[in-house]
């Protein structure tokens, strides 16, 4: 049989889930279950999607919500998605724009697949959420990632951004709060971007999926400090209403001139052709979105104990280092390398197969400003975390 596999596909790559193969082969060959560390997945541990949102979706089935909804989403998801915007974030953006995609995946899909061609240039955060370096590799671009400070909780570098843009930069991606850092970025640093962006005419993407998982520090909504200069904003219902295998999530416009119309159109285009998102689900994201949030203040206490554990335990362990996450439930610790591995893929590699622990290499991230590191959720229950780092303690003391 004739066949050839392009490229494009057959070199795609996606460090979160392509560790769980070498999971699966330790697992077979051990038959040890390995304690998986590497996926953002709240509900594989001991978290819950609200018992409001389970029975609005068991509602909506039995009521007939079984059809395909329109292309761009339910009117009443996205009038809850703009509500919730305005009663959280303090932003104004347009329902009747925006388009309700299948997760936040699928929306850095559609906006990859609209902005880039061959030769494009996109921004990203150096360490970035794997599918967006992903995305622009495949339709042609170039992922060029920005230098995050890890000196500096992470911030990121606005002299690093301003070097990098070029006459083939058609945008600027902003991630916070921050996976895989945990990062918060403040006002000043918001403001600074959309000056460097307004000052250059370029677009913004910011990404806010953990807007309300939070410690400490505040978050800043982009459109909230964007002035005239135009913002594509994503969010949905995966994180913070703990509902990731629903895939529901919402892209909104800012555009004060409506500058992003073409953009809209060609995202709503691809949406077409996919038909809709599931409508149920939609139906019962609508309902988590105009709740009052009452089950986050658990949700908050019982991550702050499980971050406080993994943090002191990390940097209690030899050559290795890490910051403390400000939001969101991962953290980014540095390795040293010493000579005993070639890279953070085969220090990630020979834990797994030593302790059965699942990290995700740092490079995943990005090859240069992740290199060297590597990411861990803490949404396991505290034992399962203190399980975990005796597991890598005892692994690194027999490194020395």
């Amino acid at each position: 049989m004739k066949m050839r596999i392009t490229a494009r596909a057959a070199n795609l790559q996606y460090a979160i889930r392509d560790i769980v193969v070498a999971a699966k082969k330790y697992q077979k060959e051990k038959g040890k279950t390995p304690i998986y560390l590497n996926i953002g997945d709240p509900n594989v541990f001991d978290w819950r999607t609200p018992d409001f949102m389970v029975d609005a979706l068991c509602t909506a089935t039995r009521d007939g919500a079984n059809w395909y909804s329109p292309s761009e989403g339910l009117e009443e998801l996205r009038n809850a998605a703009a509500e919730k915007e305005r009663r959280v974030n303090g932003i104004t953006v347009d329902p009747s724009t925006m388009i309700v995609t299948s997760g936040v995946s699928e929306a850095i899909q559609f906006l990859a697949g609209s902005l880039i061609e061959n030769g494009s240039q996109l921004l990203v955060p150096g360490p970035s959420y794997p599918p967006y370096i992903s995305y622009i590799s495949f339709f042609g671009g170039e992922p060029v990632t920005y230098r995050t400070i890890e000196e500096e909780d992470w911030a990121p570098d606005i002299d690093d951004m301003r070097k990098k843009i070029c006459d083939k930069t058609v945008g600027i991606l902003v991630i916070n709060p921050n996976n895989p850092t945990g990062a918060v970025y403040d006002e000043k640093t918001m403001r600074a971007i959309v000056n460097l962006a307004g000052e250059h005419g370029l677009p913004l993407i910011s990404d806010e999926i953990y807007d309300q998982l939070t410690f400490d520090k505040p978050m800043t909504p982009m459109v909230r400090v964007a002035k005239d200069v135009p913002v594509v904003g994503f969010n949905g219902v995966s994180k913070v209403y703990l509902a990731p295998g629903w895939r529901v999530g919402y892209v909104y416009f800012h555009q004060p001139k409506n500058e992003l119309e073409p953009l809209r159109d060609a995202m709503i285009r691809q949406a077409r052709v996919r038909i809709c998102v599931n409508a149920p689900a939609q139906v019962a994201a609508a309902a988590a979105l105009r709740s009052d949030g009452r089950h986050l203040s658990d949700v908050m206490r019982r991550l702050r104990e499980r971050r406080d554990t993994i943090y002191k335990r990390l940097n209690s362990i030899d050559s290795i280092s890490t910051r403390l996450p400000q939001a969101a439930f991962y953290i980014m610790p540095k390795i040293e390398l010493k000579g005993r591995w070639k890279n953070d893929t085969e220090f990630v590699l020979d834990v797994l197969n030593n302790t059965g622990v699942v990290f995700v290499p740092g490079s995943g991230f990005c090859a240069k400003y992740g290199a060297g590191h590597f990411r861990s959720v803490y949404l396991p229950p505290p034992e399962t975390i203190t399980e975990a780092m005796d597991r890598l303690q005892s692994f690194m003391e027999r490194k020395r």
